[in-house]
């Protein structure tokens, strides 16, 4: 598998591989940041989709199986807690960074502890977005090979 992890920065597109851009869910119900996060990330040479709220976030998590997620917190019908809880046993190797402007450090802790990688607090700027999706990157890249060397283990 060649790839180009680790070799990340401003500008750089991000890929899993060659011929596979590197997709990531974003969830926030703000139509208006959607489209401000896309743009970066599509930037940075990612797949975007999106959702509008928790409920479609883990549907859009089963069926596309983005290889990361940037979730928000506060959302209507599913907020961002409750959809961080059903996508971390539902797809527990999909990395997930919370972004929110409700980031209490009591908020903070608790997504951390349900299994989120990291926290960006609204505003944010672009330096945070790269940063995320490096983390994103290098720990959904952790996960499969942990999963690959359990899975040669078990044979």
């Amino acid at each position: 598998m060649s790839n180009n992890e680790g070799q990340i920065s401003n500008g750089t597109p991000i890929n899993t591989n060659e011929d596979k851009k590197f997709r990531l869910l974003i969830v926030d119900d703000s139509k208006l940041l959607r489209k401000k996060l896309r743009e970066e990330l599509e930037k940075l040479g990612c797949e975007v989709i999106e959702a509008a709220d928790g409920k479609e976030a883990i549907a859009l998590d089963l069926e596309q199986e983005p290889d990361g997620v940037i979730l928000d917190i506060v959302m209507p019908e599913v907020g961002g807690i409750e959809a961080l809880q059903v996508m971390r046993e539902v797809t527990p190797l999909v990395p997930i960074v919370m972004l929110s402007s409700a980031g209490t450090p009591q908020k903070l802790m608790q997504t951390l502890k349900m299994g989120a990688i990291d926290f960006i607090q609204k505003p944010y700027t672009k330096e945070q977005i790269v940063r995320a999706v490096e983390t994103i990157k290098r720990t959904r890249a952790r996960n499969l090979k942990k999963a690959a060397e359990s899975m040669g283990a078990e044979k």
